[in-house]
């Protein structure tokens, strides 16, 4: 059996960075990723690598940025006064915290930078701009 477009598969995966830097795996979380091929569930890259692989065959995916989590875009780091942040809460770069918008949806965002006025946040997600490899086999087609 062969995976094409529309079928819903379960996949175990481990998802690497260029030095080799595991950043996710299916076996953290205890089962396979399910989804269904060709609807953008997944990233483009992953979704279109699946399409012609068999049950049970193993594949290397080697995806560009563009296919992952897109390229860094310099309009989703903002620059934020520092009195609209909650009191009595110490920001330091690195943290992550979540952000609400407009539409009341809670996003996370990355604390790049802060000054005494400002602190500088990054909204991009954390693996844009990156290239990625995938080890994936296809565990059930259906």
């Amino acid at each position: 059996m062969t995976v094409k477009k529309g079928d819903k598969v379960k996949i175990e995966y481990a998802g690497m960075l260029d030095d080799g830097t595991v950043f996710d795996e299916s076996k953290t979380h205890g089962k396979p990723l399910e989804f269904e091929v060709g609807i953008g569930q997944v990233i483009k890259g992953l979704d279109e690598a699946i399409v012609g692989m068999n049950l049970n065959e193993e594949k290397k995916i080697r995806i560009e940025s563009a296919s992952a989590y897109g390229p860094i875009r310099a309009e989703m780091v903002q620059k934020v006064p520092i009195d609209q942040m909650p009191k009595g809460q110490e920001i330091k770069v690195g943290m992550v915290l979540a952000m609400t918008l407009q539409t009341g949806q809670q996003m996370p965002v990355r604390v790049a930078a802060v000054s005494e006025t400002e602190i500088t946040m990054d909204m991009n997600h954390p693996l844009a701009g990156k290239d990625l490899t995938f080890v994936v086999t296809v565990v059930a087609i259906n």
